[in-house]
């Protein structure tokens, strides 16, 4: 019982309080590149649909301002003929005098939402020269139905899907790097085993089911290998699995300490994890290479967890100053003094970087219940993703 309680403390759904200062990111979203938009049409149902979708995308995103007289022109519409969609899309590069993107887009409109976010990333890549989030997913917890079982839905919020149906706890979810498959924890048998499900079969398989606690971690870049936090020694430690082989690998042995939540660097090289290593009650954030061989990251606050290793190389965390819970990130390169992202008015937990290495998706409890967020590091306002009723916990974020 005292390393399950250990263990639930360690991934964050249990807190203690710490006090301390934090640097707070007051930024207004960075210069943002001007698009006009109010040219591009929309024919019927689905077309209308596909047109505000894409608005949303573009405005979400942070990278643009949608104005008349802009830098980029969207020209073109998309026509609903009797549920087959088609979108004419030609964008215009003013200032060069030349055209960014001409392309003709076709689909089911039932599939309109799902179009206008593939459209708003290409639209995004002819003009700013990276990918979008817009064609995202988040996995989550939910617990509407009365059980904390797994959901997914679209970046904005939309196309929200139940998962599983365990009528049991579900924990800790992570995507495959291609997005075919999620792990996670679940109590479905009593104790906490970790799970594999396929998301286009939806076949489950188990992965880990050993003695003690099983949790789960992220999926290395690879897609090989599954990190894993297991008590089968005695201890919760730091463990590897390749998943071709089974092969197990213990990377921590700290006799008097628990680790939880385990993160890939974007390399597969290192892990960030937590440990309370420095003392009872106290969750740090650690480091380590394939060896094993680690250092401690955070040295402000008592209370740091859930890191998250992004695509730009920097960790973001939850830590609790002042009273409240916020979300940071942190250069483990350079050791920087961490920076609070989350407005610092409110209870924000369980960062997950999304593809961009700019926006953030993170729990914010309010009140009783808790909702899904998206945070922008570059400073738009925190946007809502998952709707009223019930609670929305730990979210992870895939690009495909």
């Amino acid at each position: 019982m005292k390393l399950i309680v250990l263990s639930i403390l360690m991934s964050g759904l249990f807190l203690v309080p710490a006090m301390s200062q934090e640097v707070v990111v007051s930024k207004s979203g960075g210069a943002k590149t001007s698009l006009d938009l109010s040219a591009y049409g929309g024919v019927g149902p689905g077309g209308f649909v596909f047109r505000q979708t894409l608005t949303d995308d573009l405005q979400r995103c942070g990278w643009f301002s949608l104005v008349r007289q802009a830098s980029f022109t969207v020209t073109g519409s998309c026509h609903d003929n009797n549920g087959s969609l088609s979108a004419d899309v030609q964008v215009m590069n003013v200032l060069k005098s030349n055209v960014a993107l001409s392309k003709t887009y076709t689909d089911s409109a039932a599939n309109a939402r799902r179009l206008a976010h593939r459209v708003a990333d290409d639209i995004i890549m002819a003009t700013k020269g990276f990918r979008g989030i817009c064609s995202g997913r988040i996995v989550m917890v939910g617990n509407g139905s009365g059980s904390k079982e797994l959901y997914t839905c679209d970046a904005d919020g939309g196309n929200l899907r139940q998962i599983t149906r365990d009528r049991s706890i579900s924990l800790s979810p992570y995507w495959s790097p291609d997005g075919a498959k999620i792990v996670y924890t679940s109590f479905l048998k009593g104790f906490a085993d970790i799970y594999m499900i396929d998301t286009k079969s939806g076949a489950r398989s188990v992965v880990s089911r050993n003695p003690g606690i099983n949790m789960a971690g992220g999926i290395s870049p690879s897609g090989g290998e599954l990190l894993m936090i297991l008590s089968r020694d005695g201890n919760p430690e730091v463990y590897t699995k390749t998943l071709g082989s089974g092969q197990l690998t213990r990377l921590t042995r700290t006799p008097r300490a628990g680790e939880a939540s385990p993160t890939w660097s974007p390399d597969g090289s290192r892990i960030a994890y937590v440990s309370d290593l420095a003392g009872a009650g106290s969750p740090q954030i650690y480091i380590m290479d394939r060896g094993g061989n680690s250092k401690r990251l955070t040295s402000r606050g008592k209370e740091n967890t859930n890191p998250d290793w992004g695509p730009n190389n920097l960790i973001t965390f939850c830590s609790r100053r002042g009273g409240l819970y916020g979300v940071y990130i942190i250069n483990p390169a350079t050791m920087a003094s961490d920076t609070l992202v989350s407005p610092p008015d409110g209870n924000y937990e369980d960062p997950a970087w999304a593809s961009d290495g700019r926006h953030i998706v993170c729990t914010k409890r309010e009140g009783r219940s808790s909702r899904i967020y998206l945070l922008d590091t570059m400073g738009d306002a925190p946007v809502c993703l998952t709707p009223n009723g019930g609670s929305w916990y730990s979210p992870s974020w895939c690009s495909k």
